[in-house]
């Protein structure tokens, strides 16, 4: 046990130190990205395609329009391609997906949640692969990005009738000038440690007894880098991040940590040099930082202290682990991938005991800010800090204000609404799939951990996520179809009060600070804003959590 807490103690602190190595100049560089006035060659190409004007300021509304509308021509077309799967080349001789099914997929892939009701090596051919997930990877992870820039702009700018910038331009550059090249830099990475990149249907590996054997093979390496670094988590193979092909040896698994953090954590810099105040953006990296480190020593210790005499002879609980990460780096990985909204899994989380599981589900639960998904993460942040000054606002007798702006009625009804919406998508799903007869058939597993499992799906889903508690089976049309309106809802209704957000801010004329403004640099109000997000946030699934988790780990 002692062994395995240094293990995990070396690989944070390795893991922390290549994140802070690379926080300023890649936090420095996303900003010089979406401020930039100059357009590439490749972009100004895209752009004459599409037919749009990249430095024509959009109103929050019009980009909200243009972001909706491209998110559903993408449902449209990756629905399409897996429907026709099998009359399409490369689809190694696979049907196409079920209509609910299909449904499901495309609505996963676009809102960035990347569920998975199948197997990936058993239902999707090469071509969904590459033109459909693996594309849906790069621009479902461009929007969220957008649109925390969105948000950012709001409070930097002031009196701009409610102009946030331009969602094409947007999109455009976070594709092409940061996720393409990290990606392919990853990419190659992932292929010299082993990792499959290939065109051909199978791959022969020589087992450990000298054998060979036909594994599925395909273009692993490449979807696999967009995945982490995108916080999408959708596996090439069905074993996710814990199949051998996908994440060989320890060295790649923590490069897949480094992926799935990387730009949430930078991203604060980009809104401290984009409002010119880099402490605010310290405050916020602070806040999100405390909540993942309390995640990983929380997930970890459950894990170390298994009830049971299986966990006591191993010296951990290692159900569900892959022997060659161990249980450091599993607790790690579950911990930033729930953290965020990865939803890549490298063990079982169902295997996780029962604390393990509450703590992962917790995470999740705040609304996926610790560091969150690539942009989703600091707009999230960015709406509880909000929150946080309201607060403090209402305990002084002030009018709140964040950067500048004044928090009103009209600010502080969106904020609330974005607070409300998934804990109403999450619980509302749960008690459907928890009463309704088509929703008990797919519980496999009774009492407290049949909710779990539930619970656990709709938060995932509610919160883009993507991972899942095995033992539910969601390959059903009711499944389906319901976890399909959850990722809609739990993705776009929190963008389109973000975005109404941003235009309210932009609209306004920045007040200056005086005696009675309330720093928000400051060690007292990133705890505040901890505090907020742990009780506004945390509180709300209390009761449903001590059905699941809780009564499962007092029994």
């Amino acid at each position: 046990m002692t062994s395995t807490v240094w293990i995990t103690l070396g690989q944070v602190g390795l893991l922390l130190a290549a994140l802070a190595l690379v926080h300023a100049p890649f936090g420095a560089y996303m900003a010089r990205v979406y401020a930039s006035p100059r357009h590439t060659r490749a972009e100004r190409a895209w752009y004459r395609l599409v037919r749009v004007d990249p430095d024509a300021e959009q109103r929050w509304s019009t980009y909200l329009f243009s972001l909706l509308g491209f998110s559903l021509a993408s449902v449209l077309l990756l629905y399409g391609l897996g429907r026709l799967q099998e009359h399409l080349p490369g689809s190694l001789g696979l049907p196409g997906l079920d209509p609910d099914g299909a449904w499901n997929t495309a609505v996963s892939f676009t809102t960035n949640t990347n569920w998975q009701w199948y197997s990936g090596e058993a239902a999707a051919g090469h071509l969904l692969q590459m033109a459909g997930l693996a594309v849906q990877n790069f621009v479902s992870a461009a929007v969220g990005m957008a649109v925390a820039i969105a948000l950012v702009r709001g409070f930097a700018r002031s009196g701009t009738d409610a102009r946030v910038g331009n969602f094409w331009a947007d999109l455009t550059r976070g594709v092409v000038r940061i996720l393409l090249p990290i990606a392919a830099v990853a990419a190659l990475v992932l292929v010299a440690n082993g990792v499959v990149q290939s065109l051909d249907p199978h791959t022969a590996i020589t087992t450990v007894e000298g054998g060979t054997q036909h594994a599925l093979g395909g273009p692993v390496a490449s979807q696999e880098a967009i995945k982490e670094l995108g916080t999408n988590g959708g596996g090439f193979f069905n074993a996710n991040s814990a199949h051998p092909l996908e994440n060989p040896n320890p060295l790649t698994n923590l490069l897949e940590i480094f992926l799935l953090l990387v730009i949430p954590f930078s991203l604060p810099r980009t809104f401290g040099l984009m409002v010119g105040d880099r402490r605010q953006g310290w405050a916020v990296l602070g806040v999100m930082a405390g909540l993942w480190a309390v995640a990983v020593g929380l997930t970890t210790w459950a894990e170390l202290a298994g009830p049971g005499a299986a966990p006591a002879a191993a010296g951990a609980a290692m159900e569900g682990k892959e022997t060659r990460f161990g249980l450091a780096a599993s607790a790690l990985f579950a911990a930033s991938t729930t953290g965020t909204s990865t939803g890549a899994v490298n063990a079982m989380h169902d295997s996780l005991t029962a604390p393990g599981g509450g703590v992962v589900l917790f995470t999740m639960l705040l609304g996926e800010v610790a560091p969150g998904g690539v942009g989703a993460g600091l707009y999230g942040m960015l709406v509880l800090a909000i929150v946080a000054v309201f607060v403090a606002g209402l305990m002084v007798g002030r009018t709140p204000e964040y950067l500048g702006k004044k928090i009103g009625r009209g600010e502080i009804t969106l904020v609330a609404l974005y607070v409300l919406t998934t804990p109403a998508v999450v619980l509302v799903g749960s008690a459907l799939a928890a009463v309704l007869p088509a929703g008990l058939d797919g519980i496999q597993d009774a009492g407290p951990h049949g909710l779990s499992e539930v619970l656990y799906a709709f938060a995932s889903a509610g919160n883009n996520n993507g991972s899942a508690f095995a033992g539910l089976t969601v390959s059903t049309p009711f499944y389906n179809t319901l976890l399909g309106l959850a990722m809609l809802i739990g993705r776009f209704v929190p963008i389109a009060l973000v975005l109404a957000l941003a235009g309210r801010l932009a609209a306004q004329r920045a007040v200056p600070a005086s005696a009675g403004t309330l720093p928000t640099h400051r060690p007292l109000f990133v705890g505040l804003v901890g505090a907020v997000a742990l009780v506004v946030v945390g509180l709300t699934f209390v009761p449903v959590l001590s059905l699941g988790p809780v009564v499962e780990s007092l029994s």
